[in-house]
């Protein structure tokens, strides 16, 4: 049943041995006529300089050809941080107003609620070796935040479970209060310029013209929490990273509605690095925690990252996956997705991934993190050209630390028979499996 796809490493091979025959081929031309030459006697300066010329061309030539051949033959490499510039010295856990303002964006093309499909983000990569990074990329400023016509599921769920544990999901410090809701003015602004069919700007906030909802942002108090009134505008779970004295940055304010298997208020409060340590994060200590909290203390207004990641899932509720245990239970910080119902069937297997950005507001500070979840049954996404056997490849690439994380173990059978079954009925189609890199690219 384990399978290993080994076409990528024996084509790797092919490209090497081709490019080593080249190399020994050139050298046997120069050699055998620079023989024949000294044999007659008859070297001249114009034939010494042909022989250098034909030498420097089968050089150029065996780069040229080695290059190509690479780049057919290898993926791209796995997205790292971005240079972000350090910052001027500054006193810990204070924070001087930046002049920067969030770019009005250009309105989504042809964006619609009814037809406007979900990005298909696929971020995994072929084995052998899965390396644990950070991966991040740049983001635009305009492409901060995503909808799609997944956004009434998203809207329905939210709304649902706001209303059934709200003070559970939600929550806001009084030291992150300003920021919640500098977060709630920046999506007032943002999403009516990006999504115009969907919000419009109004006097005192923001109208959801499908819903029929209309947003106050202007009243003392607010109607509600900032973060919730945050969550129900988006499809994105979200949260803010204050920085404080000691120079660690602290959960202080968030709106977790769908998180799956992790719960705001075991995490509300935490330096990001308990965050991480207390959830078992993979070799965060070794590999993750410096580059994180230097990311955070320099990032700028100016500046947006992103990451993406994936789990898998045997039941079908986006807020809480009920097969991990009991959203309530007493013994929460011991369930992930490792405790999931084992061995359950094929058609109850979802593929959960999340693009999460990172932002630091300009007047509060904080820094804002985008949870946005895509949910897609796993039969859907193994019916994608070269999806199935690089997913299963990806899976087969898991240490131990990693595998236990995912929760591997409860379904890895039942999930890579189907997987490879799915990847020879491709290729049995025919599919060229050498013109993936061609179309498709990380995280697609």
């Amino acid at each position: 049943m384990d399978k290993p796809f080994t076409w990528r490493s024996a084509r790797a091979e092919e490209v090497y041995n081709r490019a080593i025959t080249a190399g020994r081929h050139c050298a046997s031309v120069v050699k055998t006529s620079w023989r024949s030459l000294s044999s007659s006697g008859h070297i001249t300066q114009s034939s010494a300089l042909l022989l250098a010329l034909l030498a420097i061309g089968c050089l150029v030539a065996l780069i040229f050809r080695g290059r190509k051949s690479e780049a057919h033959a290898t993926r791209p490499p796995t997205p790292t941080t971005p240079r972000l510039e350090k910052g001027q010295p500054r006193e810990l856990g204070k924070w001087t107003p930046s002049d920067f303002r969030m770019p009005a964006p250009e309105p989504y093309p042809d964006w619609s609620v009814e037809d406007t499909k979900p990005l298909p983000y696929r971020p995994f990569r072929y084995g052998p070796r899965y390396n644990v990074t950070m991966g991040l990329k740049t983001v635009k400023h305009e492409d901060w935040i995503e909808l799609d016509n997944h956004f009434p599921r998203f809207h329905a769920d939210k709304t649902r479970r706001i209303a059934e544990r709200g003070d559970k999901l939600c929550k806001t410090a009084p030291e992150a209060y300003p920021a919640a809701v500098e977060l709630l003015e920046e999506l007032t602004d943002y999403l009516p310029a990006r999504y115009p069919s969907l919000y419009k700007r109004t006097k005192v906030g923001l109208d959801n013209l499908w819903s029929g909802e209309s947003f106050d942002i202007t009243a003392r108090p607010l109607a509600e929490d900032p973060m919730q009134m945050c969550a129900r505008l988006v499809q994105d779970d979200l949260a803010i990273m204050m920085e404080r004295a000691d120079g660690q940055y602290y959960l202080l304010a968030g709106c977790i509605v769908l998180p799956g298997f992790w719960r705001l208020t075991d995490k509300f409060g935490m330096p990001l690095s308990e965050i991480h340590t207390s959830g078992d994060v993979p070799q965060f200590r070794e590999k993750l925690e410096k580059g994180m909290m230097n990311l955070f203390r320099r990032l700028k207004p100016e500046e947006m990252v992103g990451r993406h990641n994936y789990f898998f899932q045997v039941d079908d509720d986006l807020g809480w996956s009920w097969s991990v245990g009991p959203e309530d239970s007493d013994v929460n910080s011991h369930v992930g997705w490792y405790t999931a119902e084992k061995g359950r069937a094929i058609d109850h297997h979802y593929f959960r991934s999340e693009r999460q950005t990172l932002w630091r507001l300009p007047k509060s500070g904080g820094i804002v993190f985008t949870i946005r979840t895509y949910f897609h049954k796993v039969r859907e996404v193994a019916e994608e050209d070269y999806v199935p056997g690089r997913l299963a490849s990806a899976v087969r690439s898991w240490g131990d630390d990693v595998s236990r994380y995912k929760g591997k173990e409860r379904y890895a059978d039942v999930l890579l028979e189907f997987l490879d079954q799915k990847h020879e009925e491709q290729v049995a189609r025919g599919l060229d499996l050498n013109r993936e890199d061609e179309v498709r690219a990380y995280p697609y």
